[in-house]
């Protein structure tokens, strides 16, 4: 199941932001701002371990 795009709940107004959706084989992330621009891929598991390496209150 892909989840539709969202934004961090810490974002500004979704100013300067990037949005996300993910599945159980991938995450997306694109530019809130200029969503035309295109989208980066990640690996789910590389994705959850970026999450987990980000310091507290981050995001």
């Amino acid at each position: 199941m892909i989840t539709d795009w969202h934004t961090s709940t810490y974002s500004a107004n979704g100013a300067n932001c990037v949005e996300v959706r993910e599945s159980a084989q991938t995450a997306e992330v694109r530019d809130s701002q200029h969503r035309e621009a295109g989208r980066l891929s990640f690996p789910a598991e590389e994705w959850r371990a970026f999450l987990r390496d980000l310091p507290d209150g981050f995001c």
